[in-house]
């Protein structure tokens, strides 16, 4: 008998359209769909694609239980053999709506699989519950990404177990499983150390995952007498994007003044952010740099000041150590002119 996938898509990916149908509800459609058709063409006849499940990706994280709920009654109906969800590729809602969706099959008892860029924030939520298959950061990788996913798919929904990471084409999940290598543990041990003294590449045995806990600032001590500075990762920049921000994985960041601007016009600014629906910061861009509401607070002495340039970025897709170096950058600058709070407004 044929094994039976059910395979999860956003409503990118399952033809609903772009970020303006990101609010589209969970609906279920018969067969393969968009990338589903090389997902069918790469598990061979020995299995099928009975149904996809389309779900927009606002709608998932909005309206999490409804949309898990909604799944979760396809699965009963169905029954299938494995999920598979994705690829999600760097967008880390889909990655966060693919992780659950994997999560939701494996609590009932249904094998689930994945793919997506290893720097997706979904990784560090879900990858020690499902498994996960690196991808590239964008949809150029589905070529190679599709085949690694359908034989994973497969070797789950036959109830085999998984092998070493490595092996079988997943990331690491730091689970350690009893067994035998060829060397004795001494020798392998003097052989890693030896190649990393030589700067040599090795491969540890133990690897640990380690997600970086960030430690909160400290309350500010007096607010009414405190300079607040404007950051945001939303893309925001001066008509025509004169400095050329990019729309996604960024690795510059630029600064623009706001001395004696009571509030943001969309005659002067615009959105140039690639992860979300921009089109209502396009008409008003105080959405992602809220300079009416700070300017008011400044006017009610509820805060000392506004410093007179704000920092923008764009945050989808930014690599974390290039986050890192730009952050430090900005927070230089913000030192040496003695601000006192940096408001880092969310996306």
């Amino acid at each position: 008998m044929a094994v039976s996938v059910v395979h999860y898509l956003n409503q990118f990916f399952g033809g609903v359209g772009g970020e303006e149908h990101a609010s589209h509800p969970i609906e279920v459609r018969e067969g393969a769909v968009g990338p589903g058709r090389a997902l069918q063409a790469a598990l061979g006849d020995g299995a099928t694609i009975a149904a996809t499940v389309v779900g927009g990706d606002t709608y998932v994280a909005d309206h999490r239980d409804d949309a898990l709920a909604a799944v979760a009654r396809v699965l009963g109906d169905l029954r299938p053999d494995v999920v598979v969800a994705g690829p999600a590729f760097d967008a880390g809602r889909y990655g966060v709506a693919c992780g659950e969706v994997c999560r939701l099959a494996a609590s009932e008892g249904i094998p689930a699989v994945t793919a997506m860029y290893p720097e997706n924030p979904a990784v560090a939520l879900f990858r020690t519950e499902v498994p996960i298959v690196p991808t590239a950061a964008t949809a150029v990788g589905m070529g190679e990404a599709i085949p690694r996913l359908a034989q994973l798919a497969l070797k789950l929904a036959r109830g085999e177990r998984l092998g070493p990471a490595e092996a079988d084409g997943y990331l690491g999940r730091g689970v350690r499983v009893p067994g035998r290598r060829g060397r004795p543990g001494h020798e392998r041990a003097a052989a890693m150390l030896r190649a990393k003294l030589r700067g040599e590449p090795f491969t540890s045995e133990l690897p640990i995952l380690a997600y970086e806990a960030i430690r909160p600032a400290a309350p500010v001590a007096d607010l009414p007498r405190a300079t607040v500075a404007l950051v945001t990762t939303g893309g925001l920049v001066p008509k025509g994007n004169p400095d050329r921000l990019s729309a996604a994985s960024s690795t510059t960041w630029f600064r623009y003044s706001i001395d004696g601007l009571d509030a943001l016009s969309a005659a002067d600014w615009d959105c140039v952010h690639r992860g979300f629906y921009t089109a209502i910061v396009k008409e008003n861009p105080n959405y992602i740099l809220p300079l009416h509401v700070v300017r008011a607070l400044e006017r009610e002495c509820a805060i000392g000041g506004v410093y007179p340039w704000f920092f923008t970025t764009s945050g989808v897709g930014t690599a974390n150590r290039e986050s890192k170096r730009m952050g430090a950058e900005m927070a230089a600058e913000l030192r040496a002119a003695h601000v006192d709070v940096a408001l880092l407004v969310a996306t």
